[in-house]
Formats: C-alpha cells, structure tokens, sequence
C-alpha cells in the first residue's frame, strides 16, 4: 500500500492540536518544525509528504478563528516545499496550489522546477478552491459556481500538462565542442487557446525529471470524479466507511477508460486519521481529551462552514431540523451531503452533531494492532490503494504510526522495507509519462 501524511496545521489536524501540551503553538512558520515532521515520515518509508493549502487569511468570524488558526499563519506550500527538499533525499513533496487565482504558466513552471530541485518527487494537489475568503483577495466578490470552477481547472490542468512538454527529453545537450546549448528541433511550442485560458510559447526549463510532476485530486462530486478520472495520479477519497469506499473506488477507476486510461494509472488514497494508544480505551482517552480542548464555537463554526449557514443563535443542546438548512451547496457538496445524512436519519443535538463532525472519515482509535487491521481492511477489499493519514497532534501522532503501525504492516507484507525507486512516481508505481508531441509525430 501506498502511505502519505496530510499537513493542513503544523500542530495537526484536530482543531485544539495547537492548544495540546505536547505541541509547539510556534511551530507553523518555523521551517526546523516540518524538517523534523519530513524527516519522521521519510524515516517510516512514507510516500508522500502532503501540504493542504488555502491562498486567504479569514477577515470575518474571528471569534472563531482566533481559537482554530487554521490557515491563519501559513508558510506558502511551494516555498515550504523547495525549503524541505535539502532536508530529505527520497520522500515526495506535494503542495496545494488552486486553479482558480493562478495562471498555468507560473503553475507549470513552478512545479517544473520543484521536480528539478526535489530530483523527481514533486507533486502538484490541483484545487478549486471554496472560500469566499480567497475570491475577494483575487478581485472577486464570490466564488463562481461549483461547476464553472471545475470546468476551468480542467483546462488549467490541460494547458499545464502541456507546458510540461514544452521540451522533449535531452533536448539540452550542452554541447562545448560545438557551442550549442540545446537542439531547436527539441522545443515544442504550445498553442493553448481555450474558453478560459491563452499560451503561447514554452517553460523555460527542460523537462522535469518525473516527466510530468504528479497530479492530486480531493473532488468528491461527480464533476470531481470525471476531471480525476481524466487527469489525476493520486486521488485523496474521504469516505467513510470500506463499503462506501469501495463503492467510490470502483466507480472512479471505471470512469477512466472513456479517457482511455488504466485503472492502474490513478492511486487512490482513503483519508484515515488515527489516535494511537497502548489500549483501546486509551487511545478513546486521548481523543476525548483533545474533544474537550475544542470551544463550542469553533465546533459551531466548522459545522456551519460546511452546511453554508450560521449556526451560532441556534440552541446547543436542541436538534437542527432538516428545513433550517440550505437546500443545496456551493462549496463542498460531498460534506455538505454527509451532514445532512445524519441529521435526516439520527437527529443528534447541535452539540452532539459538532463533537462528533469530522468532515470526511471518523477518527479510527485503538491500539497499533487495531490501526493496522482497519488499513488491510481496506486495502484488501480493493477500497483503496493507500492512505493518507491524518494525525491529530504532530509530531507525536506520527511518531507513534511509525514506530508502532509501520513496522506491524511491514510484518504483514503491506507495505515496503525501503525505497525501491527515487522519485515520487517510482514510489506510487506509476509510470513517467511519455511527451505528447514525440507521440504525435511518431
């Protein structure tokens, strides 16, 4: 199985982790932190180093987000990155940069030269955005339409896939005898005219190490499903229980031949946070505790975020009804969907509805042994090809995982003893892409 670790808050994902004893509050600008954090999953033979992103600080609900600094005090992912390759020599890089407030050139040459300095495992986590947030910092009022956005990722996508070709491999040969530095005949200028997007021209970089650095998707929708289908490498899936999963899983995979792709050309990889103990009921413990350390009204404000509402007048400990609610979403349906699943069949109180909202998939808690059995649960009923795993309070979630879980699947034969190649594509078993224009002339 394939392994990542999600990086969304230095401290990690649960929204107290800054608050927690054993985390550094600090620790989100201090480059020595995510040294250490790489290192550790490079140590336990990871994949994947993972950096979620937003390009926008919130200026609004500040009584919230001043308890949950989510995103509030951000190193910029590709920076990050380019920081991190000199400390780390195997692990891939993944950084979020968003479709809809860049342009595919600086895209395309970002990444390009992210491959060159990482020697081939960089990847690119293609996103839409959904905030309004981000929008008004780019001159928009708002976040164009669910649909619209995704139409124009998929020509971003395009045009930078493109640009990845823009030279054929060896096309800089460097030649002192003769002075010349590369072969014209090597250059593949690009013509990109679209609905949303014109290039003319080429990166000037030689092509990158992996070919085409590696694509990430998150789209749960439809929409996100067939743009996945169509251009990703590493798919990130959220469902939330192996059934559901599966389901998913077949239904990604068998959207790829109209495109005609291999199944086995895409890496999906099951969302899995996990609280570690030396027992069940202490890994329930520690999770609690963390619970605890969450303010009403940061619960309140992440479960309102994704039902598009304020739910802050609304009484703690009373049910929501069903006809309070958005008839639809804007932003992200597929959690959107899964609040209102609970509510129609469970009808918890607000409190009850908050403390137990994870947006995506349940904590998993128990002992190494139990972590371990859930993940070859998954991985082999075919409900997933990897994880990307999620750990509450960083480092020490992930130290656990790989001094406990690592060596307990390696033992069961699921996962590997070492690197076996160099780049991140080596790592995930997929295939360095060919270059579209010697195909056409070929």
């Amino acid at each position: 199985m394939s392994l990542a670790v999600l990086i969304d808050q230095a401290t990690g994902t649960h929204p107290a982790s800054w608050i927690h004893p054993d985390t550094d509050a600090t620790a989100s600008t201090k480059i020595d932190h995510f040294r250490r954090v790489a290192r550790l999953a490079e140590h336990g033979k990871f994949d994947l180093f993972f950096v979620a992103d937003t390009p926008a600080a919130r200026t609004e609900n500040l009584h919230a987000w001043r308890r949950f600094p989510m995103y509030m005090n951000q190193l910029e992912p590709v920076t990050l990155l380019a920081a991190l390759s000199g400390a780390t020599s195997r692990i891939g890089l993944g950084a979020t940069v968003s479709t809809s407030f860049s342009e595919p050139y600086n895209v395309a040459r970002q990444f390009a030269s992210l491959d060159h300095i990482t020697g081939g495992r960089a990847g690119w986590n293609v996103v839409t955005s959904a905030n309004d947030y981000a929008a008004r910092n780019f001159g928009h009022v708002s976040m164009p339409p669910h649909a619209l956005r995704y139409e124009r990722a998929g020509e971003f996508v395009d045009a930078v896939r493109t640009l990845w070709d823009s030279w054929s491999d060896g096309a800089f040969v460097r030649d002192k005898k003769t002075g010349i530095y590369f072969d014209p005949q090597g250059m593949h200028v690009v013509h990109h005219h679209g609905k949303f997007f014109n290039v003319d021209g080429a990166l000037n970089i030689e092509r990158a190490p992996q070919g085409h650095p590696v694509i990430i998707q998150a789209g749960a929708s439809d929409t996100g499903k067939d743009l996945a289908a169509r251009t990703a490498d590493v798919v990130f899936a959220s469902a939330s229980n192996p059934e559901s999963a599966k389901k998913d899983y077949d239904d990604l995979k068998g959207r790829m031949a109209k495109y005609g792709r291999s199944p086995a050309s895409l890496c999906v990889l099951a969302g899995l946070p996990v609280m570690i103990g030396a027992t069940r009921a202490e890994a329930e413990e520690r999770h609690q505790r963390l619970q605890e350390l969450m303010h009403p009204d940061v619960g309140l404000f992440r479960l309102g975020t994704d039902l598009e509402m304020d739910l802050s007048g609304l009484p703690l400990d009373e049910p929501i009804s069903e006809s309070q609610l958005p008839r639809s979403a804007n932003l992200h349906k597929a959690f959107f969907d899964g609040i209102v699943k609970i509510i129609r069949e469970e009808k918890p109180t607000l409190r009850q509805l908050y403390l137990r909202y994870e947006r995506g998939r349940k904590t998993i808690k128990g002992t190494a042994k139990d972590i371990a059995d859930t993940m070859e649960h998954w991985f082999r009923a075919a409900a997933c090809d990897g994880f990307m795993m999620q750990f509450h309070v960083m480092p020490g979630g992930l130290k656990e995982f790989v001094e406990a879980v690592v060596p307990e699947l390696q033992r069961r034969g699921l996962f590997r003893q070492d690197y076996e190649g160099k780049t991140l594509r080596d790592h995930l078993g997929l295939k360095r892409p060919e270059n579209r224009y010697l195909e056409r002339s070929a």
